[in-house]
């Protein structure tokens, strides 16, 4: 399976070292992703859950998802429907459970002064570009590696495996 990779949304700005505890607030831990997306970044932007839209873009400063190793904050965002999240930089932690799951992950150094809160934006993952389509501006950075896009692509890393169709692992028995 091919997938474009390619995303366009309205655009969420966040500022940097946003925790994942910001992410998923402890009082919605023990929720469903789906009933976590209504309260996904409430104390960051209020209006993000209220107004979140699918294929929006979420853009972020540096270390996007540092602090605790909250693997339910990448799911929550996920729920959310958002096209892909953006980031001049993310925690590591973040960047290996966004792709274990299959959410769109573009680190972009130099993002933060092309792109302000509600822009029009285009990324392409695979490309590893991301375009402002209300100021014209454009960025290029570096794609994530052929083994995290055929990750993304197969819809994270179970579905990967279970496909035995990754260059990377053979089929796991079911």
């Amino acid at each position: 399976m091919t997938t474009k990779l390619v995303f366009e949304g309205r655009c969420w700005k966040f500022g940097d070292h946003i925790p994942t505890d910001m992410i998923t607030p402890t009082h919605i831990m023990f929720k469903t992703a789906k009933e976590m997306a209504a309260f996904v970044l409430e104390t960051v932007n209020p209006d993000f859950p209220k107004h979140v839209k699918p294929g929006d873009i979420l853009v972020a400063g540096r270390n996007f998802g540092c602090s605790s190793g909250r693997a339910l904050a990448a799911k929550a965002l996920q729920a959310t429907g958002i096209g892909a999240v953006v980031a001049e930089l993310f925690s590591r932690t973040f960047y290996r459970n966004g792709h274990e799951i299959g959410l769109p992950l573009l680190e972009a150094p130099g993002i933060e002064p092309l792109v302000q809160d509600g822009d029009r934006i285009r990324v392409d993952i695979r490309a590893g570009t991301l375009e402002n389509l209300t100021s014209g501006k454009g960025l290029e950075c570096k794609a994530p590696s052929p083994f995290l896009l055929e990750m993304l692509e197969a819809g994270g890393l179970i579905p990967l495996l279970k496909s035995g169709s990754g260059a990377f692992f053979p089929k796991v028995a079911q």
